[in-house]
Formats: C-alpha cells, sequence, structure tokens
C-alpha cells in the first residue's frame, strides 16, 4: 500500500452537540467513523430518560486517507481538524482500539442495588458509584462524580 492511499484516525472538532450527526453522515458517505459514548440518566420535570451523550464533546475520531481531508471538512457538522504541532493530530490504531475495549471492558460487580462500590478495572477504576439496576446478565452503577450510568456485563 502506498503512503497516499494510507488511512490514519485523525481528530476533528464539531459544531456543538452534531457529533452523532457528523458520524451518521460520514458513515453513509463510506467513511469509518468513531464517537466514543457513554449512556447517562437525564432528569426532565416531568420524567427521566436514558440518553447516550459523547464521551468527548465536540471530537470525532476519523479513519480516512490524507487527501480527503477537504472532502471531510464539507460536512456541516465539522468546524475544523484537530492540530498537533502544526500538523493533524494522527491517533494511532492501537489507541483507539484500546480506547474501545476501554469502554466496553466488562467486570464482575458483586453488591445489590443501592449498595456503594468502588470499581476495580479499566477507565473509571477507583471511582465510586451506587448499584442502580441488577440483572441475570448485567449490573448498572451510577458515577455522581460524572453523571452517567455506567454497565457491567455479570
Amino acid at each position: 500500500m502506498s503512503r497516499e492511499n494510507k488511512t490514519s484516525w485523525h481528530v476533528v472538532y464539531t459544531k456543538p452537540r452534531s457529533e452523532k450527526k457528523v458520524e451518521e453522515r460520514l458513515l453513509k458517505n463510506g467513511i469509518e467513523v468513531y464517537c466514543p459514548t457513554y449512556t447517562t440518566l437525564k432528569q426532565w420535570s416531568d420524567r427521566k430518560k436514558k440518553v447516550e451523550l459523547p464521551l468527548l464533546p465536540s471530537y470525532v475520531f476519523i479513519n480516512m486517507e490524507e487527501r480527503m481531508r477537504l472532502e471531510v471538512l464539507q460536512d456541516p457538522g465539522i468546524l475544523n481538524f484537530v492540530f498537533w504541532q502544526g500538523k493533524p493530530a494522527l491517533i494511532s490504531q492501537i489507541e483507539i482500539d484500546t480506547l474501545k475495549t476501554e469502554l466496553l471492558r466488562y467486570e464482575t460487580l458483586d453488591g445489590e442495588i443501592g449498595d456503594e462500590i468502588i470499581i476495580e478495572h479499566g477507565v473509571f477504576q477507583g471511582m465510586e458509584g451506587v448499584i442502580i439496576d441488577k440483572s441475570k446478565n448485567q449490573t448498572s452503577i451510577y458515577l455522581s462524580s460524572l453523571g452517567m450510568v455506567l454497565k457491567f456485563k455479570n
């Protein structure tokens, strides 16, 4: 594969609350995109609802060839590429895989609904949470410090 056709993970800066729409449009155009998300419980005056939010607000990772930069910038939700030392910031495949793995990492959690626990492994290691839901296959923990719910496979 020549250098010209090599894909790399780039980081783009998006308009506020545009991450998912940018991801959707680029995927529709055949471009590999990764927007890490988490699920949280949002409270409105009349109801509570679980919503999926970007882990890194206003940032999306795009795996593309360098020659596609201008094409990608045509997306109405993208403001610019993130630069590091005057060049587009590149993220290695290993770093993307690690991020995906850590966000999907599951651990067995002992306890019952209402129990306070400390997460022992992964990205959220050392954080305190409360078990808010438990089923045969999954345990949900609310991390008040981040305002988010994590789900762990049992």
